[in-house]
């Protein structure tokens, strides 16, 4: 039996997650993740799909997420019919998530065709709307944890708590010859995201062991994060919290309206009650947000039983904010004040309304609770920029910039180490996704001889194709193409690379002594462009 391993996404990068498995009777699409972060990988958003969706059979989605489900309605729209398998936590947080990616996908193209008109350029359409994202909300169909399920001809799967947010999953598979009920069938483990051990609101992640291969997340590869505890989480907080609103200032938190706004209402609105930090306005300043914990509320029997949603919901510090109007209006309120918002990686949503209004402000802090992948503007903030461009206008960095990364949805890397020797054996290989190159070569370093050997480890590129039946995977160079060349996916791109050198740019003027210094400036710039221009 052949059978075809292809990682259509996050390999070398944190988004678009996205494996195509191929057996002699069935396609199986393991998740089908939007793109995040620089330009050139947000392109192949736009792209063509590296396989013809009408092939596909079955996906098998591991959780809600955007950068995991966050492309689903354009695989339907481009031709897939077949079924999409999630838990029932996952199909019910994507009735929400995926319409609201289409209302922004539809948004930021009226701003651009708007904008494109002006410079006489073409228009341009979304990705899928909102319409295309409900049309593909019918072709999901619910799971149940650890039970087996016919996914085609010859392939089972069974899906189990990865623990990292509401419904997600570790999908375990099966492959066999349809004639050959009898042989031991291939099998294959893949992580999906893993949650850390000790989460809010998720039970610890689990799995099976005896595998011939797995697929494992690697996003916080090369982290080890000081051991914690829930009252250290709070206490961490509680001190942001003070230091940000003191005097009045403002709190900006970006966050994942999925799992992380919800964690931080709990230890929020508990600290203020307890008197254990300022008691000031927290605007839940995010649509899908409050949806979302809408959907965690309906599913509290399978959150930790110690908390009560309902009661943070009805807290009287916190304040929703559906409308844009609602959300204009924060801007006048005067005193200390928390807003949260999406998204978590500041790349959209109306977090990046309030940063143009507060990051020139030294009255103002920006708490970072998530992972900010790189070509994002959350990254560029963690990475002490100090301008940014939003909207395209130049905002000076003034406000605070904090981390804190003990409300993570992701394993560390000792945790993620102990999650696959607890897998073993791993008999014929470990394929690293999900992952930028430091959390990759991380996470190899703790893994290569120490508990599997280092011949056994893989850490694919974009659209490498594996044949997995024997008895180590073997890549399959011929007759695939490649749509991007394996530095444009680790590497900043010019769009990134432009922003930062027309900021460079208004930074020296802006420090040259004269305009007399600003004229040598702006003519060895023109030189250098004309010198380039002669060589062509």
């Amino acid at each position: 039996m052949s059978t075809i391993l292809k990682f259509c996404g996050a390999t070398r990068t944190v988004t678009g997650s996205c494996f195509l498995l191929e057996t002699a009777g069935s396609r199986v699409l393991i998740d089908c993740g939007l793109f995040q972060g620089p330009k050139t990988l947000k392109a192949l958003n736009y792209s063509a799909f590296p396989f013809r969706p009408a092939d596909i059979d079955t996906v098998l989605l591991t959780h809600a997420h955007i950068d995991h489900s966050g492309l689903l309605p354009k695989l339907m729209r481009e031709g897939f019919t077949g079924r999409i398998f999630a838990t029932r936590g996952t199909i019910d947080l994507c009735s929400y998530l995926l319409p609201d990616a289409g209302n922004i996908q539809e948004s930021e193209v009226r701003t651009l065709n708007s904008r494109n008109a002006r410079r006489g350029r073409p228009e341009v359409a979304p990705i899928y709307t909102a319409a295309d994202a409900i049309e593909a909300l019918n072709a999901f169909r619910p799971v149940d944890y650890e039970t087996w399920l016919s996914v085609g001809p010859g392939v089972r799967a069974r899906y189990w708590n990865a623990g990292h947010l509401l419904g997600s999953a570790s999908i375990e598979i099966e492959c066999r010859d349809d004639d050959d009920n009898e042989g031991k069938p291939l099998r294959i483990l893949v992580s999906g995201d893993i949650g850390p051990n000790a989460k809010l609101l998720q039970p610890e992640p689990h799995a099976p062991v005896d595998f011939d291969y797995v697929i494992a997340e690697s996003t916080y590869g090369d982290t080890d994060r000081p051991a914690t505890t829930e009252a250290a989480r709070r206490k961490r907080l509680a001190t942001e919290v003070r230091d940000a609103v003191a005097g009045g200032g403002t709190l900006l938190v970006p966050a994942f309206a999925v799992e992380r706004t919800q964690e931080l209402l709990v230890d929020l609105i508990d600290l203020m009650e307890r008197g254990e930090s300022p008691s000031v306005p927290v605007f839940l300043d995010s649509p899908l947000a409050i949806r979302a914990t809408n959907v965690f509320q309906q599913h509290s029997e399978s959150l930790n039983p110690n908390i009560n949603l309902d009661r943070v919901m009805r807290s009287p510090y916190l304040r929703f904010t559906e409308t844009v109007d609602e959300s204009k209006a924060i801007s006048r309120f005067s005193g200390g004040h928390i807003i949260i918002a999406g998204s978590g990686m500041c790349d959209a949503g109306r977090i990046r309304h309030h940063l143009r209004q507060w990051l020139w402000h030294k009255a103002a802090t920006v708490l970072l609770v998530g992972f900010q992948a790189q070509g994002t503007l959350g990254r560029f903030l963690a990475d002490g920029a100090t301008a940014v461009r939003i909207f395209g206008e130049e905002i000076k960095v003034a406000a605070r910039i904090r981390r804190l990364d003990e409300y993570s949805g992701h394993a560390d890397g000792p945790e993620l180490a102990r999650w696959v020797a607890a897998r073993r054996p791993i008999r014929r290989g470990l394929f690293l996704v999900h992952g930028e190159e430091p959390a990759l070569q991380g996470l190899s370093s703790r893994i290569a001889e120490r508990i599997l050997p280092e011949a056994r480890l893989f850490v694919p590129i974009l659209d490498d194709v594996y044949e997995l039946s024997s008895e180590t995977p073997t890549p399959m160079e011929a007759g695939h193409r490649r749509r991007l060349a394996p530095e444009a996916v680790v590497s900043l791109d010019w769009h990134n690379e432009m922003s930062g050198l027309i900021l460079d740019i208004n930074a020296r003027i802006d420090a040259a002594a004269d305009d007399r210094a600003r004229g040598v400036i702006i003519r060895r710039l023109r030189r250098a462009l004309n010198e380039e221009q002669d060589r062509k």
